[in-house]
This record gives C-alpha cells, sequence and structure tokens, in this order.
C-alpha cells in the first residue's frame, strides 16, 4: 500500500485531531489531504514521537497523532519506552515504514529493511495497543480503534516506497509553529504565548 493512498482513506475519520509529521513526504502529503493549522511539521529527524508525547501530557483531552517514519522512529527508538512509561491515553503513533531514507536518496534504514519489528518492540515497552497494518483496510481499521479506545496506540504501517505529488507547503517550519500555537491557543480556550496587557498600558 502507499502512503498517500492512506492518508486519503483515514482522513475522513478525523474531526479536532492534533498531528505531528515528520520530516519528509508524511508532511507534505497530509497537508495536501487535510490542510490544517492543527498540523505542526517536524523537520529535525528522530523527534517527532517525543514531540508528540509532551503534546498528549499537556493536553490530556485531546487526540493527538504522530506520522513517524522508519528511519526516524529508528533514530529515537527510546521514545517508544517513553511513551509506555508515562501511558497517555491520548496518543496515537502510526509508523510509515518503506524500509527507507527516502527524503535523503532511498538508502536502506538497514534495521527495517531487515527483522526489526517496530509493533513488537513497541509492545514490549509497555504500548499495549500495538499493531501493524498491511492494507488500507488493516490502517482503518487500527485506526477506528485507536480513536474509540483509551491509549497509547502504536501503529506500524507497511508502505511502499515511493512519495505522491504534493504542493509545496504553505508556510515554512517556522510560521507553522506560531500557527500551530495560535490554533491550539483558540481551539483549547488557554495561553501559550500571548503576553498579559500590563495595568500600566491599560491605564493610558
Amino acid at each position: 500500500m502507499k502512503r498517500f493512498e492512506c492518508l486519503q482513506a483515514i482522513a475522513p475519520l478525523f474531526s479536532d485531531e492534533l498531528f505531528v509529521t515528520t520530516a519528509g513526504g508524511a508532511t507534505a502529503e497530509w497537508n495536501a489531504v487535510r490542510p490544517s493549522d492543527g498540523n505542526i511539521q517536524v523537520k529535525t529527524l528522530g523527534l517527532c514521537s517525543s514531540i508528540g508525547l509532551g503534546l498528549a501530557i499537556a493536553l490530556s483531552k485531546r487526540k493527538v497523532f504522530v506520522f513517524d517514519g522508519d528511519g526516524a522512529l529508528w533514530m529515537n527508538l527510546g521514545s517508544l519506552a517513553t511513551i509506555g512509561l508515562h501511558q497517555p491515553k491520548n496518543l496515537v503513533h502510526i509508523c510509515w515504514d518503506n524500509q527507507q531514507y527516502e527524503s535523503s536518496g532511498g538508502e536502506p534504514t538497514v534495521a527495517t529493511a531487515g527483522n526489526l519489528d517496530f509493533a513488537g518492540i513497541a509492545r514490549s515497552a509497555g504500548i499495549k495497543s500495538s499493531h501493524t497494518a498491511a492494507t488500507v483496510d488493516e490502517l482503518k481499521q487500527a485506526v477506528t480503534h485507536a480513536l474509540g479506545h483509551d491509549g497509547p496506540h502504536f501503529i506500524w504501517a507497511r508502505i511502499e516506497a515511493g512519495r505522491a505529488e504534493a504542493p509545496p507547503l504553505q508556510y515554512d517550519e517556522l510560521e507553522n509553529k506560531y500557527h500551530f500555537i495560535r490554533y491550539v491557543e483558540q481551539t483549547e480556550g488557554i495561553n501559550i504565548l500571548r503576553v498579559p496587557t500590563s495595568a500600566s498600558y491599560l491605564q493610558k
């Protein structure tokens, strides 16, 4: 199965969830399928899962989806243990595994191109709801389950190599960060970056 067709298939299942997308094709494709200020792009390879975990802990009533890559997760495998330790009920971690570093030339990720079982590692790390999806229907079933049940959830999506042609991203990662923060502030009714108006200013 291809990542883009997977994203198209699962997009109608969502409402107001937050999405943390890893460097590479997953970000461009997801923003083409479901553009939203609730999508935050992570350009540092490996940090997607940790940022998603932090968001899930901070916003415990909001579903947070992480769209990770096999190369990125391999660089931060310890994040699975940290997720298993904290058990965030609202975190859904999907690893799109095409067995290569697609964005940097298609070099094999070695581990996942061999015998590494991400779903098994996640389960052993304490993420009991850990599934492998090799077809679009299996992926939809796993995402539907994750939306309807407490997590954490991990989904290992075994996809083909290749990325779809997608429009350029509307914002770079810095501007995207601020759009995302403002979106969270507005939808959660919280203050993250807003500076309170000083009393002296109000008296003028």
